[in-house]
């Protein structure tokens, strides 16, 4: 599943000025408080430990806080990963394969629950403020687990409209996700997170 998905599916050591901190940290907080749904296009791109290129692919995701996602790559395969809150489904329609798993066990501490959860993000993240670069406000998000998986993400924001997230997982590979056409509380039909097998694919299911 890695080689075909770098999912993603989001406090404060600051060693510059107070006012030039608090720029960049509102966005943060502007962008997750009060954030019920979210609908956005995407852009991804993977980068191996060498920085070379390895994949892109393209899609729409739908978040439905707390819990509840779609994710939908288009190209350059398609492929479904939705979650009711309770059971998370991945759907590769090339493979003809589905595998189910338990939100909890399959999530743990990754980007996917910065995102569709609700809680704090002092709860699971340590923060820094980077600054400002290439036109993006940046604050870089450290899992206080250390076996979350990945060593950081970081978020670009411009003004208060998340636009990028970058992804370093302990391979040293890099994700890229570019955000387009990003809205917040947009009421969302809720049989977007209900998900039903298809006829004739293979169903794997695990309770871990």
């Amino acid at each position: 599943m890695c080689s075909r998905l770098a999912l993603v599916g989001l406090v404060l050591f600051v060693s510059f000025s107070a006012n030039a901190a608090e720029k960049v940290i509102n966005p943060l907080t502007d962008f997750f408080n009060k954030l019920d749904t979210l609908t956005a296009d995407f852009e991804q791109e993977v980068h191996n430990s060498q920085l070379s290129s390895t994949e892109k692919a393209s899609g729409k995701l739908w978040i439905d806080r707390p819990g509840k996602f779609r994710w939908n790559y288009v190209k350059p395969y398609e492929q479904q990963i939705v979650s009711d809150g309770k059971k998370l489904w991945v759907y590769d329609k090339d493979l003809e394969q589905v595998t189910v798993k338990p939100v909890n066990a399959s999530m743990g501490n990754t980007p996917a629950v910065l995102l569709s959860d609700s809680k704090p993000i002092t709860d699971t993240f340590r923060i820094n403020v980077i600054g400002e670069k290439s036109g993006l406000n940046w604050i870089e998000l450290l899992p206080l687990d250390e076996d979350a998986g990945f060593t950081a993400i970081r978020l670009g924001f411009k003004k208060k409209t998340l636009k990028e997230m970058l992804l370093e997982d302990n391979l040293g590979q890099r994700t890229r996700l570019s955000f387009s056409g990003l809205k917040k509380n947009k009421k969302l039909d809720t049989a977007l997170f209900d998900f039903t097998p298809p006829d004739g694919v293979d169903v794997f299911e695990t309770a871990e």
